[in-house]
């Protein structure tokens, strides 16, 4: 079999070292037949794309023995770029003109060169295995005529040719594939794939990301027709049998004003010295059988994509704001957890179990606030009457757990989303920071304990599972940390390897009201690991649990709708050992696929944040200093919006950046911090690349 064949001829490599090996020699280390050289043949490109070997025509290396190590390329600039190392993910940095032509995604092998910095140094050999080449960029004239501004592939305008130009206008939103590499990046050819129209509307510019990498928003036809079923069939009549009859209990939603895929419904009693708490989540699993064409797309789309007005639902509408949508005054399938919660909020007791619901009314975040501020006018009184009791009651449950948490030593990070308005054509007229009020803090205490119930059955239970875990900060930005605040005057002593959360908030805690609280928000956030699911149960750092997982959003997020399937083997059937690797597949997806739709709900954004932007060049905001990077400084905004004061638009000095945090003037007058604040005029808003110029006022 060709697995023997490419351990052979990798060995056969290994023993020829530096030296290399001919191809005819390679064969007979194989023991192959002349007429079997395409296997050969097959088996050494196998070998490159793995960058495991080097074939230059005349002989064949093993990489190694070159000092050669396989990487793949990250990012680019006009005169440098980086790649990292495919084995221990180092990033090394790596000058132009020993680049190739190589773009993001490209992998390669990189010959080192001696460091001059911090970070090592190398050198492309060798493209073994070229990217997507795919890019969004924007159609630009010049005296020489039409060219593709790449909005980040690469630095330098691409010609068209007389067919291309033809088809499209300067100004032009467009998304292109190179088709013809050249020998450095100016050398290549792109052809336009699709062309979106204005570059400066946010709305094509989102598309054109979307596209550009691969976000679909219709759905195969296969699907469209199970969901379609699905939707029609609505609840049959066996449907309820064995369900626990939540309908009469004053169950209802909380969510923002235009949710449509509401998937989690509420309702609570006090019993004595303990709270009755019941979480009903939509009983999606139910709809979306295992190796369905729902399930398949679902577990592609890992979840949903939410930015501006727009929502790329992981299920069809038919499911996501229809059949499993818990609509007020419908009936509804759901996954219900029973809790009872102590005077001190931890959790003496619970259950799962499968239910059906009907919830009383759509609760909307705002108008819950209203009441619970005693701000609510007549209208909204009598929408809610009959649950005003219910929320005054999970105001206070909700207090103690966020009590509870604090005390267990959970860091409260500062962080602000933005809120996005449009006009009926769809271009932002207003950014504001989206507030949090009681009502939403309610709503997330209650699903962070539902969670913590989830993995608390599945890790007692020894179930294959898919667990929400957060690791400790990695040390190297433990140090860095440790750096900062010490430029800061905090005291680090107790900052060390795998340190409790609880040191973090209290570093956090002594900031709280300071001119330093913006820049140790920042950077104990910087500091943090990323979470992840994961299928074992190693903890969750941030929240200082020792089982967590996601239950709550099915209808959004695969990972939910995995571990309900597991559980509901588990209530109803007992099995315990079914879905092994199922759940280390989800995982692994359900992570990649929330990493992708974080950076593109990111990069959408900025868009419509440079759309809004446009209309306000040339006036004056009050900011604060964010971060500081060689090429300048980056200013937020009140409202969300952040720009960048480049370094060459720096006041008249002689400017030194520290690397960190500062751009120090060394001829005197004023310095630059992050958390400085700082009045900016707006210079420059491009919407396509989602970009903000400012300068100091």
């Amino acid at each position: 079999m060709d697995q023997i064949l490419l351990n052979t001829a990798l060995n056969a490599l290994k023993r020829a070292g530096k030296h290399g090996v001919t191809f005819r020699d390679l064969m007979k280390s194989c023991k192959l037949p002349q007429g079997q050289s395409g296997r050969l043949r097959d088996c050494i490109r196998r070998l490159e794309s793995k960058g495991l070997a080097v074939d230059n025509r005349s002989r064949v290396y093993f990489s190694e023995a070159l000092s050669l190590r396989p990487a793949v390329v990250t990012r680019l600039n006009k005169t440098y770029g980086f790649a990292r190392f495919s084995d221990d993910e180092t990033e090394v940095f790596i000058p132009g003109r020993y680049f190739m032509g190589a773009l993001p995604g490209d992998r390669v092998l990189i010959a080192p060169l001696p460091s001059r910095g911090v970070s090592p140094e190398g050198q492309i050999l060798k493209i073994v295995q070229e990217g997507p080449s795919q890019f969004t960029g924007a159609v630009v004239e010049s005296p020489e005529g039409l060219f593709l501004r790449p909005d980040s592939l690469i630095r330098f305008d691409l010609p068209l040719s007389l067919r291309e130009a033809a088809c499209v206008r300067a100004g032009d939103k467009v998304l292109c594939r190179i088709v013809k590499r050249g020998l450095n990046h100016a050398g290549h050819t792109a052809k336009i794939i699709a062309n979106y129209g204005d570059s400066q509307t946010a709305v094509h510019c989102a598309q054109a990301i979307l596209d550009l990498n691969g976000i679909e928003q219709g759905f195969p036809e296969a699907v469209m027709q199970q969901a379609g079923q699905v939707s029609r069939n609505g609840i049959l009549p066996q449907d309820y049998k064995g369900r626990t009859d939540f309908r009469e209990e004053p169950v209802f939603t909380i969510d923002s004003a235009d949710s449509k895929d509401l998937d989690d419904a509420v309702s609570i009693r006090k019993s004595g010295d303990f709270y009755e708490l019941s979480v009903h989540i939509a009983d999606v699993s139910h709809y979306v059988p295992a190796g369905s064409p729902l399930d398949a797309e679902a577990f592609h789309r890992g979840t949903s994509i939410y930015f501006a007005d727009r929502v790329i639902p992981m299920l069809p509408p038919e499911l996501s704001n229809g059949i499993c949508s818990l609509n007020p005054g419908e009936d509804r399938l759901a996954f219900s957890c029973v809790m009872k919660i102590d005077a001190q909020g931890e959790l003496a007791d619970f259950q799962f179990m499968k239910s059906v619901i009907r919830s009383r009314v759509k609760g909307v975040y705002k108008e819950i606030n209203a009441l619970l501020e005693g701000q609510a006018g007549e209208a909204l009184r009598e929408k809610y009457s009959g649950l005003t009791e219910s929320i005054l009651l999970m105001k206070e449950l909700a207090g103690i757990l966020t009590g509870n948490r604090l005390r267990r030593g959970a860091p409260e990070i500062e962080t602000t989303e933005s809120l996005i308005l449009l006009d009926s054509h769809s271009v932002a007229v207003d950014i504001r920071p989206r507030t949090r009020g009681t009502a939403e803090m309610m709503i997330e205490e209650f699903m962070l304990i539902t969670n913590q119930a989830a993995a608390r059955l599945a890790h007692s239970s020894g179930i294959p599972f898919v667990y929400r875990v957060h690791e400790p900060p990695a040390e190297d930005k433990l140090e860095n940390l440790r750096e900062i605040l010490n430029a800061l005057g905090f005291q680090t002593q107790e900052i060390r390897p795998n340190l409790p959360a609880s040191v973090l908030a209290g570093f956090l805690r002594q900031a709280k009201g300071t001119p330093a609280a913006p820049l140790v928000n920042i950077f104990v956030l910087r500091a943090m690991s990323k979470a992840k699911y994961y299928e074992q149960p190693i903890g969750h750092y941030g929240l200082v649990l020792r089982d967590y997982a996601q239950f709550t959003s099915p209808i959004r997020r695969y990972p939910d709708l995995m571990i309900h399937r597991v559980l509901s083997a588990l209530i109803i059937e007992k099995l315990k050992a079914r879905f092994g690797k199922a759940v280390i597949a989800a995982a692994r997806q359900s992570t990649e696929t929330e990493l992708n739709a974080m950076t593109l709900e990111r990069q959408c954004e900025d868009c419509y944040k440079a759309e809004y932007m446009k209309s306000h060049v040339g006036e004056i905001f009050e900011g604060v200093v964010s971060s500081a990077a060689p090429h300048g400084l980056y200013v937020e905004l009140p409202n969300t919006v952040e720009g960048l004061v480049k370094t060459e638009s720096l006041p008249e000095g002689e400017y030194e950046f520290d690397g960190r945090l500062e751009f120090k003037n060394l001829r005197g007058g004023v310095s630059y911090r992050i958390g400085s604040p700082v009045k900016v005029r707006c210079v420059k808003a491009d919407v396509s690349q989602g970009n903000i110029d400012f300068e100091l006022a």
